[in-house]
């Protein structure tokens, strides 16, 4: 066994290590930077491997590394509380939009685990109690793909299981994506993903249903019929995938092509809402307005929000800018980007949608990781590293660590292509 192979298995066991103590608590500084360092020198050490060595070690390394999420409760989110919620409030033939969980209409709905009598570091309702459930006193945000895994985790789900089911479906969904990944960019790519922090700690630990999506739009760009749809459920799983559109389009633009895309894309989307929409009418939108105004997305930008265009930007002028280079950077790729390559494309927009909004929340970038495995670019997990450290560091606080590793991260996105192209011209001129 040569020494390459060790060093990269010694640092995935000792990242598998620091996961375990990663999620075993509130989420600390320290050692999520340790967890990334121990990534970034396994996947150093693996560019030296050959596939046929490689390619077992990132599959068990990858398992392996998913399943430290399964070691402990969600360590910095509690959202899959609002999803094992929306889950029950189905079950009982309710529409998940229609009433928010501190209203009484739904008192009959509510269990001791979720609405504790012991009201400590828990969220208040209006009406003296407490749950879990964070922003209870608001409807529900997750779309309609998202409400049907909900309902089927519930339905798959012993009594009294918790959110141990969640976690495990987050696994499976991980581990799911770890294979189509080898499959279609092979070991070396995947590596990204399999042994990428935020996978264990967000998608498995966490639960986020962001990995609905994320494998929705792996499964589209691996196949070339039906990518439309499978992007349209991705969208209505989670809002963040249609950032992946402008790829899938890219370099032929085509009536047919955008009729045969967007066509089914829509219609997946639209034909989701409609049970909903019958059930609740418009009130479906849920808290999405609500959500954007309360995480600062608007014109009075604060926080850790538009970072990086605020060093160089009046923060009012920031928004708006924002937007625009999101366009442009969406029309570039339509434009000129690779149509046999639609992930490069859906990478550069996805990506450009993290450094651009800085988003808080580190789960965000679970479909750029993907993305960048993908595409053979390890680059933008840079994006994915300055959302978790924006996270560890407060989303409501002066950002100023989120604002040196988002601007880090934007840096060298920039510089490394920059740095291949010579390579790329030596190896050229020698062939």
């Amino acid at each position: 066994m040569s020494r390459t192979l060790l060093a990269s298995g010694a640092a995935l066991a000792a990242l598998a290590a620091v996961l375990v103590v990663t999620v075993s608590g509130p989420p600390r500084l320290g050692w999520y930077l340790a967890a990334w360092a121990l990534s970034g020198a396994a996947l150093l050490a693996a560019r030296r491997l050959p596939e046929r060595r490689l390619g077992p070690l990132v599959v068990a390394g990858g398992i392996v590394l998913a399943a430290t999420g399964l070691t402990a409760p969600p360590s910095s989110s509690t959202d899959a509380y609002r999803y094992v919620w929306d889950g029950q409030v189905q079950a009982a033939g309710i529409s998940p939009y229609a009433y928010p969980p501190s209203d009484p209409a739904l008192a009959g709905l509510r269990d001791p685990w979720l609405f504790p009598r012991d009201c400590a570091g828990l969220y208040p309702l209006p009406d003296g109690g407490c749950t879990r459930i964070n922003r209870p006193t608001v409807p529900t945000i997750y779309p309609p793909l998202a409400q049907g895994y909900f309902l089927l985790v519930h339905w798959l789900s012993p009594e009294g299981a918790g959110l141990k089911p969640l976690q495990v479906a987050g696994f499976l969904l991980a581990v799911a994506a770890l294979l189509v990944l080898c499959r279609v960019a092979g070991p070396h790519k995947a590596a990204c993903w399999a042994w990428c922090p935020a996978v264990p700690v967000e998608a498995v630990n966490n639960a986020h249903v962001d990995m609905v999506g994320v494998l929705l739009v792996l499964l589209a760009f691996s196949v070339v019929r039906g990518r439309g749809a499978l992007l349209g459920a991705a969208v209505a799983a989670k809002l963040l995938p249609v950032t992946a559109l402008p790829g899938a389009l890219a370099g032929d633009l085509r009536p047919r092509r955008l009729l045969g895309t967007l066509g089914p894309a829509a219609l997946v989307v639209a034909l989701s809402y409609v049970p909903y929409v019958l059930a609740s009418g418009p009130s479906v939108i849920g808290y999405l307005p609500g959500y954007l105004k309360e995480e600062r997305y608007d014109a009075a930008a604060d926080g850790n929000r538009y970072a990086v265009l605020r060093l160089l930007l009046p923060d009012t002028w920031a928004p708006y800018a924002a937007v625009a280079l999101l366009a442009l950077v969406a029309v570039l790729v339509l434009r000129y980007g690779d149509a046999r390559r639609p992930w490069d494309g859906a990478l550069v927009v996805s990506g450009a949608f993290l450094l651009l909004l800085t988003p808080g929340y580190s789960w965000y970038a679970l479909l750029v990781v993907a993305l960048a495995a993908m595409a053979g670019r390890p680059e933008w997990l840079g994006a994915a590293l300055a959302g978790a450290i924006a996270y560890v560091d407060g989303p409501a606080g002066p950002g100023v660590l989120a604002t040196v590793f988002y601007t880090a991260s934007a840096l060298a996105v920039a510089a490394v292509p920059l740095a291949r192209r010579p390579v790329m011209a030596g190896i050229s001129a020698k062939e």
